[in-house]
């Protein structure tokens, strides 16, 4: 297994440079069965890396420019109406596909956004009263800008609730963006970049990730840091119990990646800001990484 981790880690790097957090990140949301929101400025990478992950497990990629006139069937399709046959037929969206980037989600309206909530939560589309699978594996790659809010429209608490992790890419260090200069002319595009593993595989590895043995303390540590959020002075609403089997399903697919049959402590410190932050809503215009950051000191592990 840890092989074939190894040999999609390494063919992402070979486009995305200097982000190995991130990679691994985004894995961890692949492989527990949830999505990611990625929060960032333009042009860090964000899109190459749904796009090279895609690729990397030869499965199908769309992507949705998400605007203010974006209609909900614009995203999981619509009946039309077929003269030869006298039927309607079911014309599919772009959300029926295994990775879908949805471009600057907080764009889109509200009406539009919640297109999503069912797809994300039970991998399936209702249009017209008829439900319709989506393909298996299905992941959810939302990106938005945390800076532009002209336009915007704020996702909504249960929408945050449903990605698994959030992350930023943030800015290349010095010698990343030197390297990326560098080897401009030698680094491939997504399009060139050969499938390492197929979507066999990828669910074959999520049902390996969920077997990883999490300890009756290590879910007590994992309660008592979700409980603390909902009673926290600076917290205006706490981490939901949807937020609590997020945690553990990451904590289980990190350990995995890791190379490990058991979770530890330190699998929930890191992924406590990246799970928890966004499910949030602090008090007081507080960063709710920051108040995750003091709830990991403060809880004690058993």
């Amino acid at each position: 297994m840890s092989q074939r981790i190894s040999k999609l880690t390494e063919n992402l790097a070979r486009t995305i440079v200097g982000k190995a957090d991130a990679i691994r990140l985004i894995l961890v949301a692949l492989l527990s069965g949830g999505h990611a929101l990625l929060e960032d400025v333009p042009g860090v990478g964000k899109t190459l890396l749904a796009k090279s992950l895609a690729r990397s497990i030869n499965g199908r990629f769309q992507r949705i420019q998400c605007t203010p006139d974006l209609l909900p069937t614009d995203m999981t399709g619509t009946n039309i109406w077929n003269p030869s046959s006298r039927e309607f037929e079911f014309l599919a969206g772009p959300i029926f596909t295994n990775v879908l980037l949805a471009d600057e989600i907080n764009r889109a309206t509200p009406r539009t956004q919640s297109a999503l909530l069912e797809v994300m939560e039970e991998q399936q589309v209702t249009v017209d009263g008829v439900s319709r699978k989506v393909q298996h594996p299905f992941f959810v790659v939302a990106t938005q800008n945390p800076i532009e809010y002209q336009g915007t429209f704020p996702l909504p608490e249960a929408q945050m609730d449903r990605f698994t992790i959030s992350l930023s890419l943030g800015y290349p260090t010095e010698a990343e963006e030197l390297q990326m200069l560098q080897h401009l002319q030698d680094r491939i595009s997504t399009d060139e970049l050969q499938p390492c593993l197929s979507l066999e595989d990828i669910l074959e590895l999520q049902h390996l990730a969920a077997q990883v043995k999490v300890t009756p303390a290590l879910q007590r540590y994992i309660i008592n840091l979700v409980r603390a959020s909902r009673s926290d002075e600076e917290i205006t609403l706490g981490v939901s119990p949807r937020g609590t089997v997020a945690l553990q399903r990451a904590t289980q697919a990190l350990a995995f990646l890791e190379g490990r049959d058991y979770a530890i402590p330190d699998d929930v410190k890191f992924l406590a800001p990246h799970v928890l932050s966004h499910r949030l809503i602090p008090a007081g215009g507080r960063q709710a990484k920051t108040i995750v950051e003091r709830l990991l000191r403060s809880i004690p592990v058993e």
